[in-house]
């Protein structure tokens, strides 16, 4: 493990006005998607979206990373250039999700773990050989009547810094994920009880595993109400319960932490950001690692058509250039109705 280098790799992925683009989509999440815009989801039609996403040239001013998913990942531009090459040569660092996704836990009713564990070592490998940098895995914490279970949080904390450690061991950044999710009707005031301790239990068990702060990046959820809330909180209060939390919880070792959109409209989950990066100064960077955050605007607009390619680029690097601007805090909402 050279920390320098884990170091060096992870200030990059949360460099100023920059954040990451999540295309690590399983090939069941991104059918759904397409069966939004009615597109067979093929391994072409697949390919030809993230060509569109990863070429959008005034995108990757605003971009430092892309999650690549194992399909993707070996796959190539049109004219023969393989993604993560692609990628690298125009600035943008390549990625890698590597969990086998949130199971049902044992004795835990409506709770999951992540597994993906076995054979990580070796997978991690063969990812870094493929060109990628940093890996994500995804822990997810829902809050219904009854949960989260103190079990629940501590093996999916636990798993997350075993993950970490191994990533590190391959000369990998860990993208450290523990989402609380948005849905349900649960309050801001809920979110903020379960995130806090969710949070103080991961970086106990990324201390305990030896994992270097400084190597890695945190994807947490926003303290937000859930879906369902009768009387969701306003976007202020989102903001300072979003940041009291962090503050209290997450060390200042950590170079970044960029959010996951969880749910969140694009311009939702734009404004938020943009309200946290005006209430500086914070002791890390804040930027963004969103999904569908920053896709839906560009698959609305191509609608896998041919002759949509560059309307749906250009719905792209709007959104990611939103969001660049949110990432230092110079995002203002009336931006969402101007021109690209």
């Amino acid at each position: 493990m050279n920390a320098s280098e884990l170091q060096r790799i992870a200030t990059a992925m949360v460099a100023k006005g920059k954040g990451l683009l999540a295309a690590d989509e399983s090939s069941g999440t991104i059918k759904k998607r397409f069966d939004g815009i009615k597109l067979e989801s093929t391994e072409e039609s697949r390919r030809t979206y993230r060509e569109l996403l990863f070429t959008a040239a005034p995108a990757t001013k605003a971009i430092s990373g892309v999650i690549l998913y194992d399909e993707t990942i070996r796959q190539k531009t049109k004219d023969g250039t393989p993604f993560p090459q692609y990628l690298s040569q125009n600035g943008i660092i390549p990625g890698i999700k590597v969990d086998a996704g949130a199971k049902p836990m044992a004795a835990c009713p409506g709770e999951t773990i992540t597994e993906g564990l076995d054979g990580l070592r070796e997978r991690l490998a063969e990812y870094h050989a493929l060109g990628a940098r940093f890996a994500k895995w995804r822990a997810v914490i829902d809050i219904a009547a009854g949960i989260p279970s103190w079990a629940a949080i501590n093996a999916n904390a636990q798993a997350l810094a075993r993950y970490a450690a191994l990533c590190q061991e391959a000369g990998i950044v860990p993208i450290v994920e523990p989402e609380v999710l948005m849905d349900g009707a649960h309050s801001l005031e809920r979110c903020e009880e379960v995130t806090s301790l969710v949070l103080s239990t991961v970086f106990h068990e990324l201390f305990v595993a030896r994992v270097l702060l400084e190597g890695i990046v945190l994807k947490p959820n926003m303290v937000i109400s859930g879906k369902k809330a009768p009387d969701r909180a306003p976007p202020q209060t989102v903001a300072e319960a979003t940041l009291r939390t962090l503050k209290r919880h997450v060390p200042p070792a950590v170079p970044g932490i960029a959010f996951l959109s969880g749910g969140q409209s694009s311009a939702e989950a734009t404004l938020h950001l943009g309200l946290m990066n005006k209430m500086g100064p914070l002791p890390w960077a804040l930027t963004f690692s969103y999904g569908r955050a920053l896709q839906d605007d560009a698959l609305k607009a191509w609608l896998g058509a041919v002759g949509n390619f560059a309307a749906g680029q250009k719905a792209f690097a709007k959104r990611a250039r939103l969001n660049g601007l949110a990432s230092t805090g110079g995002y203002a909402a009336e931006m969402e109705t101007q021109a690209a």
